[in-house]
C-alpha cells in the first residue's frame, strides 16, 4: 500500500519530498538547489500546463510550456464527423513564461497575434479561454470552458527521480461545460458527461527521452472512472507517473505494458497493467507528429486521438471500457 504525502509544499527546509502526494503542493524543485546547481537545474527543467479534453464528437488538446530557451504553446482540434484537423502552434525564443509555483491559486496565457490560450484557476472554477484566428492551413478555434473544482477528481501527484533527471507532475479531473467552435462547428460541454484531464510538469528530464503516455476518462455511477498510463525508464524505488481514478478518489498503479498491434502508423495498442486492473485496447482515428533534429538536439514525438475499450478496476468494482475517448502518445528525444 502506497502512503500518500501530506506535504504543502514539493521542497521544504532545502530538501526535495519524492512519492505520492495527497494534494497538490506548492510546487518550485528550484528551492532544493543553492548555487551554481540552481542554474543548471532550472535550465534543464521543462515547465508545461496542458488540458487534455475528453468529448464523443470532438477530439483536442493543448499547452502551454516553458523550455527556457524556448516558449511555446499548441492546441488541436479533430471534428470526428468531418474528419478535420486543426492544428495551431506558435513558439517565441527566450520568451518570459513564468508558470506558477500554486498551480491551483494561479493564472498563465500564451499571447502572440492571432493567438491566445489562457487558464484561470481560483477555489471555485478553472476557466480556460480559446481565441485562435483561422490561418491558411487550420480553421479559427475559440471558446471557453469552466471546469468544476468541487466534482473534479482526487489529484495524481507523483514527484521522482528519473535515471538522469527528477519528475514532478500533477494531474486533476474536471466535469467541464461551455463550448468550443472549430470553424463553423461547435462542440457544446455536458459536465455530466465531458471532461477535461489537466496535465501540469515541473521536470528535470534526461538528456534522451522515450516515453508512451496514455489517459482516458469517463462518467461512471457516483462520479468519474479513468485512468493515467505511463511507461518510461525509471528507479526501481521510486513512484512511476499512472494511477487509476475512481469516485472514492485516486489509486497508485505501476508497470504498465504498451504493445503495438500492428506495424501500421495508426495501428491500435493493447494497453495492461501488470496487476490486471488495467487492460484496455486504444484504437486511433487520427494523430499528431512533430520531427524535429537540430544535430545535439531531436525528436520524434506522435500523440494518437481516439478511443478505448476494455475493462478498469478498482475501489472494489469494475467498470467496463466501450468507445471512450481518449489520446495515446510516443516520445523519443535528446533534449
Amino acid at each position: 500500500m502506497v502512503t500518500l504525502l501530506d506535504a504543502p509544499r514539493l521542497v521544504e527546509d532545502g530538501q526535495r519530498h519524492y512519492g505520492r502526494f495527497q494534494r497538490t503542493p506548492i510546487a518550485n524543485p528550484f528551492d532544493a538547489d543553492r548555487g551554481p546547481a540552481r542554474g543548471f537545474e532550472w535550465f534543464r527543467t521543462k515547465e508545461w500546463v496542458g488540458f487534455t479534453l475528453s468529448h464523443h464528437d470532438m477530439f483536442c488538446s493543448m499547452i502551454i510550456q516553458d523550455a527556457k530557451y524556448l516558449a511555446s504553446s499548441e492546441l488541436y482540434v479533430y471534428d470526428r464527423a468531418a474528419g478535420a484537423l486543426a492544428q495551431h502552434a506558435v513558439n517565441r525564443l527566450v520568451h518570459p513564461l513564468h508558470l506558477s509555483d500554486d498551480i491551483t491559486h494561479s493564472r498563465c496565457a500564451f499571447i502572440a497575434s492571432g493567438y491566445r490560450l489562457g487558464y484561470s484557476f481560483d477555489s471555485d472554477m478553472v476557466t480556460i479561454v480559446v481565441d485562435i484566428d483561422e490561418t491558411p492551413t487550420a480553421a479559427a478555434v475559440h471558446g471557453r470552458l469552466d471546469l468544476d473544482v468541487a466534482h473534479a477528481t482526487a489529484p495524481l501527484v507523483v514527484s521522482a527521480q528519473l535515471p538522469g533527471g527528477d519528475l514532478y507532475t500533477n494531474k486533476i479531473v474536471y466535469p467541464a461545460s461551455g463550448a468550443i467552435a472549430c470553424g463553423d462547428r461547435q462542440f457544446v460541454f455536458d459536465p455530466a458527461r465531458d471532461f477535461a484531464i489537466l496535465d501540469e510538469h515541473k521536470s528535470h528530464l534526461p538528456y534522451r527521452c522515450d516515453w508512451t503516455w496514455g489517459t482516458f476518462v469517463q462518467p461512471v455511477e457516483g462520479g468519474i472512472a479513468g485512468a493515467n498510463l505511463a511507461q518510461r525508464p525509471c528507479l526501481p524505488d521510486q513512484e512511476e507517473e499512472s494511477c487509476i481514478w475512481t469516485p472514492q478518489g485516486v489509486e497508485a498503479l505501476s508497470d504498465i505494458a504498451f504493445v503495438a498491434l500492428g506495424e501500421d502508423e495508426d495501428a491500435p495498442w493493447q494497453v495492461r497493467s501488470a496487476d490486471g486492473r488495467v487492460d484496455v485496447v486504444f484504437t486511433p482515428e487520427g494523430h499528431k507528429r512533430v520531427d524535429t533534429d537540430l544535430v545535439v538536439a531531436q525528436m520524434h514525438y506522435a500523440q494518437w486521438f481516439g478511443h478505448y475499450n476494455g475493462k478498469l478496476s478498482g475501489a472494489g468494482a469494475t467498470w467496463p471500457v466501450q468507445g471512450v475517448p481518449g489520446v495515446l502518445e510516443k516520445m523519443q528525444a535528446r533534449l
